[in-house]
């Protein structure tokens, strides 16, 4: 009950949530505690709380590069979703929280004429997760433009600059140091006409749709493309396309995404990203490397 009493005092609480409700492939199994701090200081404190009754905790954004497995979490999730705000610092840097939804922030950008993130308008994550994994798309990515990362660390708040955060393909250093949180980043833009900005974003969401299967739960693409090669092109070589197991599809209109059609498991979903991987590697000799990640399986 005292556990309880003080996460409900800094957060709204869940004690009957599952990872079905938070992660965008709509898998996964019972949350001990969901917890959505009220904001940074609280989850400062929600944080050191966990660490000192040694209760393990968990980070998550939109879940949208998320694979859960079935058994309970007896632990925390935390989500960032109230610490959200945004602001400009000058006429082309903005300071953005990690819980304020992509979609929704390229959209208010476009409006105001700020030009540099219309290649995420079609992800369906938070500032903060693209920023963990470097998102990209159409040959640009978070580290064309963020210019720095505040985090906590050791129970202190602290501003990374660019270089320290080691970005590379669909990486940062965040990857390895998992005590880390990323709490928010600075962006640097440019203006642009705002009809022009608007443009392309509808370009772009209008390409997703016609390669992409946005009408099933998924957690977008499952691998990284190889050096000089992409992953789809080998998936579909090793004939998966279409392969279905317990309500888990490698999708037919686009094969490196891995789709939930039913009532499926995240142990379902992980069996056939290992099928995938088996197979390309006996066929090309190439190990596809991962873009999601696989949590509590």
């Amino acid at each position: 009950m005292e556990i309880i009493n003080f996460l409900s005092s800094h957060a709204d609480l869940k004690l009957d949530a599952s990872f079905k409700d938070i992660t965008t492939i709509k898998l996964g199994g019972p949350i001990k505690y969901l917890v959505s701090p009220f904001d940074m200081n609280r989850l400062k404190v929600i944080v050191s709380f966990l660490k000192e009754y040694a209760i393990p905790f968990k980070v998550v954004g939109r879940g949208s590069n998320l694979v859960c497995g079935s058994k309970t979490y007896e632990g925390c999730v935390i989500l960032l979703e109230h610490i959200n705000h945004y602001h400009f610092e000058d006429d082309n840097l903005i300071y953005v929280e990690s819980g304020m939804v992509i979609p929704r922030l390229c959209n208010t950008l476009a409006k105001l004429g700020y030009s540099g993130l219309e290649f995420a308008s079609g992800i369906p994550g938070n500032l903060g997760g693209l920023v963990y994994m470097n998102a990209g798309a159409y040959k640009k990515e978070m580290s064309d433009i963020v210019k720095e990362v505040l985090v906590l660390e050791d129970g202190e708040f602290r501003w990374l600059k660019k270089e320290e955060c080691e970005f590379s393909y669909r990486h940062s250093i965040f990857h390895e140091r998992r005590d880390v949180i990323i709490l928010a980043a600075k962006l640097k833009l440019e203006k642009k006409p705002s009809d022009d900005i608007k443009e392309l974003i509808a370009d772009r969401l209008a390409r997703r749709r016609a390669t992409q299967p946005l009408d099933k739960p998924s957690c977008g693409s499952c691998f990284k493309n190889p050096d000089g090669d992409f992953a789809w092109r080998l998936i579909d070589g090793v004939g998966m396309r279409g392969y279905c197991y317990n309500g888990i599809e490698v999708s037919n209109k686009h094969p490196n995404f891995i789709v939930n059609t039913g009532h499926a498991k995240g142990e379902d979903f992980v069996a056939t990203l290992n099928l995938v991987k088996a197979k390309v590697l006996d066929k090309y000799g190439i190990n596809l490397r991962e873009e999601v990640e696989i949590f509590n399986c």
